[in-house]
């Protein structure tokens, strides 16, 4: 019996001396969307002092991290206005970024300017559908990026938009894409079967929903999907919660895959925290707000540095031109309303041509609120960032007809008082008007838009054909600038009715 007894004590002790192993996980870290946010927003989120102070504190608690941003780093400030991305690219170094991906804004500027940038930064750079071996980008680029913990390999492959229709012509020359969902999967499949990857994660900037209906998303990618473990999404600006449900989409095998996506600004920084073990993944999200600013504080050097930048966005944002009767939120039908029936009045004046029948304009081009009160022209040029120009085109009636239909698949769009148009639950154009007369496919529209959509931007082919009556030599921001400041000087105040004129009709 005491044979026994020393035999059992002997095991309990060897097996109270093994130790226990706990698998190994990998914290990644995401943002998308921030769009030249480097100070917080006029709500109080966001900048990117935060976001550092975010970063360290996570790589600090976990061993093993990945940090990405997943596209459309510039673009929305006066700091890409004035500076071109010389604050920005600068950054994602300091920041400790090891992944990044290509936006569709990071092409405003041209793939010249952007490889002098991108060059100098030492973040891996994914997209596995996009061939740059005829641009300046070329040699800069890998299809995918891996990170190996202990035993386990992670790889990280970029997905990145449909260039046609959405960035122009002339800044994406030579540029090759292939069609993202037949990439998305079969780069999953290669890095699984073929190099022996545990995890095959997607950094996609084509968006979780799609803005044109015809084009793919990263819902549609998943749900045909054998291979992919997990989504990072970007582009839609859409706020994906966790543990809403949007958050899991079942895959081709009825597998749910994890999906984030964090809005635009960089108010919230996304953490996935991957057991890669099990491969059971936490999402979660970290507000970047004002909880941050003692650890922000603390970056003297990038602060000064930011400073220098800063004082000459200061010196324009704070210059009052005018004065809005209400609050515009950016997306609001009222801000679109404005937009286009202010153009209207600027071209109609700019031009001499007098006859012209309506505006079209795109209200993805409105990228920031119009506040209450006093309107400055930082405020205006926060607005309206791009370099675009005041277009007038001849359009025959069927071309315009087709671009009613384009905008009704989408939800509407911002145009001038002059136009209504129906549609249907699926999109559909039901009626569309102009002067309160059908538009008619035999007869010919006089309309002012920008030569964005004038080169077929937004997806707008059918204004690609039309003959260019007129082409401004400026900024558009700068007529709006303008005709704001004229506005003040006749004592009069911005506004906007919140009428909706392409509709779903009930």
């Amino acid at each position: 019996m005491a044979k026994i007894r020393y035999f059992l004590f002997w095991c309990l002790c060897a097996v109270m001396a093994v130790p226990v192993m706990h698998a190994e996980h990998l914290m990644i870290i995401a943002v998308n969307d921030t769009h030249s946010q480097i100070d917080p927003t006029n709500d109080g989120k966001g900048g990117v002092a935060r976001r550092r102070a975010i970063y360290d504190k996570l790589r600090a608690e976990n061993p093993n991290t990945v940090l990405i941003h997943a596209g459309d780093a510039v673009q929305g400030t006066l700091y890409f206005s004035l500076y071109k991305g010389e604050v920005e690219y600068s950054l994602m170094d300091s920041l400790g970024y090891d992944v990044i991906i290509l936006g569709n804004h990071e092409f405003d500027n041209g793939m010249e300017s952007l490889a002098q940038y991108y060059k100098d930064i030492d973040a891996a750079k994914i997209s596995a559908n996009y061939d740059f071996s005829a641009t300046p980008l070329n040699g800069m680029f890998q299809p995918y990026w891996i990170k190996a913990v202990g035993d386990k390999r992670v790889a990280f492959f970029g997905i990145n938009v449909n260039p046609e229709g959405l960035i122009a012509d002339m800044n994406c020359k030579q540029l090759g894409y292939r069609y993202a969902p037949g990439v998305a999967d079969a780069t999953a499949r290669y890095l699984k079967e073929v190099l022996g990857m545990d995890y095959a994660i997607m950094v996609s900037h084509i968006g979780y929903s799609s803005y044109e209906p015809t084009e793919p998303n990263d819902t549609l990618i998943i749900r045909r999907s054998h291979y992919i473990d997990m989504v990072i999404s970007s582009h839609s600006h859409t706020t994906i919660k966790p543990g809403s449900g949007d958050d899991r989409i079942p895959n081709a095998d009825g597998k749910l895959i994890p999906i984030g996506q964090n809005g635009k600004s960089g108010k919230l920084v996304a953490t996935y925290d991957l057991d890669l073990e099990s491969g059971e993944i936490v999402y979660n999200q970290i507000p970047v707000d004002e909880s941050w600013d003692e650890a922000a504080n603390s970056y003297t050097a990038m602060n000064e540095w930011l400073s220098l930048y800063r004082h000459g966005v200061d010196s324009i944002m704070n210059n009052p031109v005018g004065t809005s009767a209400r609050f515009m939120k950016n997306s609001s039908q009222a801000a679109q309303n404005w937009v286009s029936d202010a153009t209207m009045d600027i071209i109609k004046e700019l031009s001499g041509i007098k006859n012209i029948d309506c505006a079209i304009m795109n209200k993805g081009g409105i990228r920031a609120d119009m506040p209450q009160g006093t309107v400055t022209e930082g405020v205006i040029g926060s607005m309206f960032p791009f370099d675009n120009r005041f277009v007038v085109l001849n359009m025959p009636g069927t071309e315009l007809i087709e671009c009613m239909k384009l905008m009704c698949a989408r939800g509407g769009d911002a145009v001038s008082r002059e136009i209504h148009a129906t549609y249907n639950e699926n999109g559909e154009l039901i009626k569309a008007s102009v002067k309160g007369k059908k538009i008619e496919p035999e007869k010919n529209y006089i309309v002012a838009t920008i030569d964005y959509l004038a080169n077929g931007g937004d997806y707008m082919t059918p204004m690609t054909s039309c003959v260019r009556l007129f082409v401004d030599t400026q900024k558009y921001g700068n007529h709006i600038l303008n005709y704001i400041k004229n506005l003040e000087a006749a004592g009069k105040k911005i506004d906007a009715k919140d009428e909706v004129r392409i509709k779903l009709k009930k």
